[in-house]
């Protein structure tokens, strides 16, 4: 049972590196299409690779910390899903 406590606590480690890390794509897809926006109205000049880059930066932000999103108890919970349960079981879930 040490092991796989051990190994958790190893998970959560690894997670809240990642997401912490995955923090600073989201300032590089700002950065790339801040850019990209004064480029086009600026200097009338743009690049469908700009807007690439930046959706792939936010696929590898939303898919990276979504982990870390759970670990910090920070995600979307489904209200249409949590309504059926009753209350007991609802306060058991939110406290978990």
């Amino acid at each position: 049972m040490s092991a796989l406590l051990a190994l958790s606590r190893w998970i959560d480690r690894l997670n809240e590196w990642v997401g912490r890390s995955a923090a600073w794509l989201v300032l590089a897809a700002v950065l790339i299409s801040a850019l990209n926006a004064i480029a086009r109205k600026a200097f009338d000049v743009g690049s469908n690779a700009f807007l690439e880059i930046q959706w792939y930066l936010f696929a590898g932000v939303f898919l990276l910390a979504a982990g870390y999103t759970l670990l910090r108890q920070e995600h979307v919970k489904i209200d249409v899903v949590l309504s059926r349960f009753s209350k007991r079981t609802q306060i058991t879930i939110e406290a978990v």
